[in-house]
């Protein structure tokens, strides 16, 4: 589903990714880690189709980056730090938006699907400014699964969060990953991480250090397995 070979990003004499090679299964639930300024969100940006790799190869669904950014977005959803709302729409409004984005035939029923499965259907009406912080993080990610995408992207989505809405938000990325979704998602938290990821990678000095299942890690804890990636 994603396959990516010898990916280096650049900024100016700066080289951030070192030859990055990563392959995701369908279906895999990725948890990258890694240091502050390991690159993480410069990665996930490329595969988004933000930023453009300076060298290497990005395939996503079968589309090659950047060259085919268009059809690459159309089976991908992203969620970063930030819900990128429209503050003065409503909930139901700012879905509503994305449908017409994507050409979706029919996008009311999708929509009330979306918002039950992100627990927001009471709050349809509101405006969006008068959310919390995690209602405003749910929504987003109710955008992200809209239009049925086959790969999700989220960048560390618990930033911010308190206690509360960090265990509601564990909800519904189960639920994401339930329906068959390929997966990846930058963290600090290594113990949701563990929760919720079928695979560990670690990110450190611009290439992946260390990968691991959640099979693998059995004889260990995602703690030890981090510490030892960057120590190596």
């Amino acid at each position: 589903m994603i396959a990516v070979k010898k990916l280096v990003k650049r900024f100016g004499l700066k080289t951030v990714l070192r030859g990055v090679d990563f392959d995701v299964q369908p279906g895999e639930f990725v948890a990258l880690l890694g240091p502050n300024g390991a690159g993480k969100t410069t990665f996930l940006r490329i595969l988004a189709s933000l930023s453009r790799p300076s060298l290497g190869e990005v395939n996503i669904a079968g589309y090659k980056l950047p060259h085919e950014a268009a059809q690459v977005r159309a089976r991908l959803g992203v969620v970063s730090h930030l819900p990128l709302l429209y503050g003065d729409l409503t909930a139901e409004e700012n879905l509503q938006f994305y449908a017409r984005m994507y050409n979706l035939p029919n996008y009311e029923l999708r929509i009330t699907e979306v918002l039950e499965m992100v627990g927001l259907v009471a709050r349809r009406r509101d405006l969006v400014r008068t959310f919390s912080r995690g209602m405003q993080q749910r929504l987003a990610i109710g955008r992200a699964v809209l239009h049925d995408p086959d790969v999700i992207l989220f960048d560390e989505p618990y930033t911010g969060l308190d206690q509360d809405a960090s265990a509601m938000l564990d909800d519904v990325l189960k639920a994401v990953a339930a329906q068959g979704r390929t997966v990846v998602m930058t963290s600090h938290d290594l113990a949701r991480a563990e929760d919720l990821a079928t695979r560990f990678d670690v990110l450190s000095r611009g290439v992946i250090s260390a990968s691991a299942s959640r099979k693998e890690l059995k004889r260990t804890n995602l703690l030890a397995f981090y510490k030892q990636a960057l120590a190596g």
